[in-house]
């Protein structure tokens, strides 16, 4: 009995550790200006096995906890969605995740032909990398305030288009590995009727009010029972999604779209959200244990190049896609941002594919490392882009408009001002040749040279005009 209860004082403490830990960490990063989500990154990091080897990566309760937390974040994204908005950008959003599908393809495809990667490795590399992170993007925008913005909404529709997109890629991920073909006809009837699902619900949702349960006035009230009701449905049609062979994370987002469009959203997202953010911890820190420090340290070199070109890379691409899809320039930069990471369901695509043979030890590691650097570096990468490309676009409106103010009735608009100025600078530059020729002629012949050239000729004028 005594040995129990010391076993029980020990795991306490341990929690307790994990959490000062993190909470520290988050504090820390705080006071330097970043996201705190960096700081329980970090703090997984210093207690998984490259650091104090505290906690262990083949703690199932860790891993669970973590699963949780993704669900609980797209339940909750569910609740919070304007149906009309996320209607409106739902085709913009598909066309945008088909485009980075394409990218990330296009440049894994192009890596095979100057490196020894199969093929199986090519397209899972490709899988991993146009996959980006539910949990961080929303959590990004949210705290710069732009995750019930437009920015936001397409960033939801990209990240929800993505989400279903994995059912097929662990499909494909798996049997690659195997000797079995892949069943393409029960993967296009599951796709269908995931799309079929979702286009259903929003219509139905979108024509009609608020749907009112019979038992909503009796439990609007009572915390514990919005609580537990809450958790109960949200995780029952994740399980059920995961049971016919579709993405759990898209059930819990279905069960979030439900929740949302009755008259208990409100309530059930007060007492839902601390659970959430707690959860979130949780992932933050799992992500962290999954860091292989010694890996790092030994092939510093092609992960930092790795990370660094993924992020380049998917931030150009981001923000390119989602102009060409018709949307505003800082739209674009705030929701691209928000998406040049690796998401966490790369993890789950990375270890499929290992576990079937599709793809090596090294390319597994590699990817599991690259996929965390990105996920840890993205809040920095979006505070100091945001920072530079703000202060850029500041910088040349105000440059626009002073020179505007200044040559206002010389010119008709900013384009012409330009044409203008060209003309003058190549004046000047003329003028300032003839001087140079002039003052070389003087000092072969001794004589003397005008101190300045005529000022018609450098305002563009020839004599005589």
């Amino acid at each position: 009995m005594e040995e129990a209860a010391a076993g029980h004082a020990t795991d306490l403490t341990a929690i307790a550790f994990v959490i000062l830990v993190a909470v520290l960490a988050g504090l820390g990063l705080m006071r330097l200006r970043q996201p705190p989500l960096v700081g329980f990154i970090l703090a997984g990091v210093l207690l998984g096995p490259s650091g104090l080897g505290f906690v262990s990566t083949s703690d199932e309760n860790v891993t669970m906890l973590a699963e949780m937390g993704v669900l609980m974040l797209l339940f909750f994204i569910g609740m919070e969605l304007s149906l009309k908005a996320f209607v409106a950008m739902l085709k913009p959003a598909v066309l945008v995740a088909g485009g980075q599908l394409a990218s990330a393809m296009a440049i894994t495809f192009g890596l095979k032909l100057i490196s020894e990667a199969t093929y199986a490795e090519a397209i899972i590399l490709g899988f991993i990398i146009a996959l980006s992170s539910t949990v961080v993007a929303m959590k990004m925008l949210e705290d710069i305030g732009e995750l019930r913005t437009e920015p936001g909404r397409i960033a939801v529709g990209v990240l929800i288009a993505q989400d279903l997109a994995v059912v097929p890629m662990l499909i494909i991920a798996t049997s690659l590995g195997g000797s079995e073909e892949i069943a393409w006809t029960g993967l296009i009837v599951k796709i269908a009727i995931a799309v079929a699902v979702l286009a259903g619900l929003l219509w139905y949702l979108g024509r009609r009010p608020k749907l009112k349960p019979r038992f909503a006035a009796a439990v609007e009230d009572n915390v514990e029972i919005l609580a537990l009701g809450s958790l109960a449905f949200c995780f029952a049609a994740a399980s059920l999604s995961g049971l016919i062979g579709l993405s759990p994370a898209y059930g819990a987002f279905i069960a979030g779209l439900v929740v949302g469009a009755s008259s208990l959203r409100s309530p059930v997202i007060h007492v839902v959200e601390p659970i959430q953010s707690i959860l979130l911890v949780v992932f933050f820190l799992s992500i962290g244990l999954l860091i292989d420090l010694t890996y790092i340290v030994e092939n510093w070199e092609l992960v930092l190049v790795a990370a660094f070109f993924v992020v380049i890379a998917k931030t150009i691409l981001n923000i390119l896609l989602i102009r060409l899809a018709g949307l505003p320039h800082r739209t674009a930069v705030e929701a691209g941002l928000s998406m040049a990471q690796i998401g966490e369901f790369s993890f789950v695509l990375a270890a499929a594919a290992f576990a079937s043979g599709a793809i090596g030890a090294d390319v597994y590691r590699l990817a599991l490392a690259v996929t965390a650097i990105t996920l840890l570096v993205s809040p920095a990468w979006m505070v100091v882009t945001r920072h530079i490309e703000g202060e850029a676009r500041f910088g040349y409106e105000e440059f626009r408009n002073a020179l505007t103010e200044l040559y206002e009735g010389q010119v008709e608009n900013v384009e012409d001002m330009g044409f203008w100025l060209r003309v003058r600078a190549r004046a000047l530059r003329r003028a300032l040749r003839q001087r140079r020729d002039a003052r070389r002629s003087a000092a072969d012949s001794g004589a003397t040279v005008a101190p300045s050239p005529d000022k018609r000729v450098v305002e563009g004028r020839q004599p005589g005009e």
